[in-house]
């Protein structure tokens, strides 16, 4: 069963609406077992009238309570109970009670004293509740004004969950996709790293090739100059060895003419 002090909010009893396989709740049974006034008993007239005015305003003080603050319902072994919130009046040492209870219930559930709490925004929406059944009982017209005031604070707040949940998600997104981005970013540094890679072993290959190239035509030339220069000497020998041999068939007469 659920505790009366469970919550900041004062309830009534809970009553038995209904058990298994029955349809009349406990309340319809109480007032047939409630026996009625007689009718022969004499009732004055103007305190019938100042009574039944006073019951009227009461009643409609607790329907405008019931219809701002709705009773608990439960299951409970097959049996349904409600619990009215409580129409009694409360006085200066219930709002001094009501704070020691919220401070209490805050140090007891470790609510956190800033930022988002679902604790401490549990509690306090209790009490703000208990406060608004208080001023519901002094003047329904009161409290009527300060539930729309209440649920107006409650759709804001929805309102601002809501845009803190878009942006969480939002944010999320956005991780998402700069995480994506980065991979991305990432993947693409390491194929222009291989594709590097593979031109520096072109390149290095084109070298080794052009140096092969290079050096073969050095020794190639180393040789063919070799081969000149060796030609060059031999034909300067042949050339001696002519001369020589001219010099020799020539007589010193006709060196003379040639000498003339």
């Amino acid at each position: 069963m659920i505790s009366s002090t469970d919550s900041l909010l004062k309830y009534d009893c809970p009553e038995l609406v209904s058990k298994k396989n029955e349809t009349k709740s406990s309340k319809d049974q109480a007032l047939k077992a409630t026996p009625t006034q007689p009718a022969s008993v004499p009732v004055p007239p103007s305190t019938k009238h100042r009574s039944s005015s006073s019951d009227a305003i009461n009643q409609q003080t607790e329907d405008v309570l019931h219809v701002i603050l709705p009773p608990r319902k439960w299951m409970e072994n097959d049996e349904l109970w409600v619990q009215q919130v409580s129409s009694r009046p409360c006085t200066r040492t219930d709002v001094i009670q009501l704070q020691e209870e919220l401070d209490l219930k805050l140090y007891q559930r470790q609510a956190r004293d800033m930022g988002i709490c679902p604790v401490r925004r549990e509690l306090y929406t209790q009490c703000f509740d208990e406060l608004l059944r208080q001023v519901t009982i002094s003047c329904a017209e009161r409290g009527l004004l300060l539930s729309r005031v209440r649920d107006e604070l409650r759709r804001t707040i929805s309102a601002y969950q809501t845009l803190f949940e878009t942006s969480v998600a939002f944010g999320m997104r956005k991780a998402l996709q700069a995480d994506q981005g980065k991979m991305d970013t990432e993947k693409k540094i390491a194929d222009l790293e291989n594709e590097k890679s593979e031109l520096e072993r072109q390149l290095n290959e084109q070298k080794a090739i052009f140096e092969a190239i290079e050096r073969q035509e050095n020794e190639r030339r180393q040789i063919e100059e070799k081969k000149h220069a060796e030609e060059t000497e031999f034909l300067k020998r042949t050339n001696l060895q002519l001369k020589n041999q001219l010099d020799a068939l020539i007589t010193p007469m006709e060196r003379a003419q040639l000498d003339r």
